[in-house]
């Protein structure tokens, strides 16, 4: 591997240890990330679960007129207990598109929140949708960047690729003073040289104490 293409995979492995950092910080709960999801495609969905259900139990109770079976058929000569079964068909089929459709609205809205394209990670989700299940799901969520977080100097939101807030210039991605690699918020040590991050902190800090 030449000297370039080794640079450039330690430049992807040491963004991804970041990445994976701030990933952790973010601590998300499911009812909040539910809410990111609009509320007129919630009722939307359930106003057409209600509408599915009422539509096959007048169908199934007019089969008899109709000279058709009742569904399902080992349960004829009880038509409610068969409209029981029934509802809880359309009950399990309506969940499965509802979880669907929930998660591409989310997909949509944390791709946006996130300073990611919405609609080219909606439209993927939606293209691998048919032939590969939820594998498009499952590869935003791998590759998806972490949320805008607070700048650690003036708390102004900043964006997770942001080198330096807008607002201070404060360094979001301070770097070893020995090697002059990045390093993390919450590194203690060089992960790369070894070198105590905390010692060349305070060593720093000093002088700048000294002179004020």
């Amino acid at each position: 591997m030449s000297d370039y293409q080794q640079r450039v995979t330690d430049s992807f492995n040491e963004r991804k240890r970041l990445i994976r950092l701030r990933r952790r910080k973010e601590n998300l709960r499911f009812w909040q990330e539910f809410g990111i999801i609009p509320r007129w495609l919630i009722i939307l969905v359930i106003v057409l679960f209600l509408a599915a259900q009422a539509i096959a139990f007048l169908v199934n109770m007019s089969a008899p007129q109709r000279g058709d079976q009742i569904f399902p058929p080992e349960l004829r000569d009880n038509p409610a207990l068969a409209s029981l079964a029934l509802a809880g068909i359309v009950t399990a089929a309506s969940l499965c598109m509802a979880v669907m459709i929930f998660m591409i609205a989310y997909v949509n809205r944390d791709a946006s929140r996130r300073g990611m394209s919405a609609a080219l990670w909606t439209i993927l989700v939606l293209i691998l949708l048919p032939a590969w299940g939820f594998i498009g799901f499952v590869i935003y969520f791998l590759m998806r960047e972490p949320l805008p977080y607070p700048c650690p100097q003036c708390g102004n939101t900043v964006g997770a690729r942001f080198n330096f807030c807008p607002n201070c210039k404060c360094n979001l991605h301070p770097s070893c003073p020995q090697c002059k690699r990045e390093t993390a918020e919450s590194d203690k040590f060089c992960p790369y040289c070894g070198s105590d991050l905390k010692s060349a902190l305070n060593a720093a800090e000093v002088p700048a104490q000294g002179t004020t």
